[in-house]
């Protein structure tokens, strides 16, 4: 009994000896020392007459390893997005008081026209719809046009269209819908509290940088 008590004993110690080894060359971190409690659980409650393979030590070690590694890889791309967010901020903030084209299905109109685009793959008669906050719908037609941009304005006053966000639709005569991009000026740039960009567009509210399709310029 003796024999086996000092076997068992030995064990441990070599244990912890690789154990503290294992932790030193992990930096001490936390993961690091999880595992230095889990291996030297192991061996010192491990069946004498059937120990475990040291290889199964091997791969666990592997295995943390490559946990860790996955862990600092993510907290490095945190810290880069961040980064990346801080100066998409600072660059987007150089061109406030430009007008910016926003791909949109609403606007907020007032007594002031807005301009607007849709980008035609084929000619296409083209007409405008727009959808007020009680439901009413206007019709605006916008003709024939050609493939590539095709401009217009929404006049609210020579539409009879009173102050409010409306839905904004553009289809062809087949009833297919083509992105609208509305112009309006870029009046602030803000981190939300969620730490995403967000843009304050006149007309339009906030939107997110990936909505702005073009910067058309500076205001003079």
């Amino acid at each position: 009994m003796s024999l086996i008590n000092s076997a068992s004993g030995t064990g441990t110690n070599a244990g912890s000896s690789s154990s503290d080894a294992i932790s030193q060359a992990l930096g001490g971190t936390e993961l690091g020392q999880m595992f230095t409690k889990l291996l030297v659980a192991q061996v010192q409650y491990q069946d004498p007459l059937e120990p475990t393979d040291s290889s199964t030590f091997v791969t666990q070690l592997t295995q943390l390893s490559q946990t860790e590694s996955l862990q600092s890889l993510t907290s490095q791309l945190k810290t880069q997005s961040s980064i990346l967010d801080s100066l998409q901020t600072m660059q987007l903030g150089s061109q406030v008081g430009s007008t910016v084209m926003v791909s949109t299905n609403s606007v907020q109109l007032d007594d002031s026209t807005v301009n607007a685009v849709v980008n035609l793959p084929a000619t296409a008669d083209l007409t405008l719809q727009l959808t007020a906050p009680d439901g009413k719908v206007t019709t605006v037609s916008l003709g024939s046009n050609a493939v590539g941009d095709a401009n217009f304005t929404i006049d609210p006053a020579a539409l009879g269209l009173p102050a409010g966000k409306y839905g904004i639709v553009v289809k062809d005569a087949s009833g297919t819908s083509y992105p609208v991009e509305v112009a309006g000026t870029l009046q602030a740039v803000r981190l939300t509290s969620s730490g995403s960009v967000a843009l304050q567009v006149q007309g339009l509210g906030d939107v997110l940088p990936s909505s702005v399709t073009r910067f058309v310029g500076q205001k003079a």
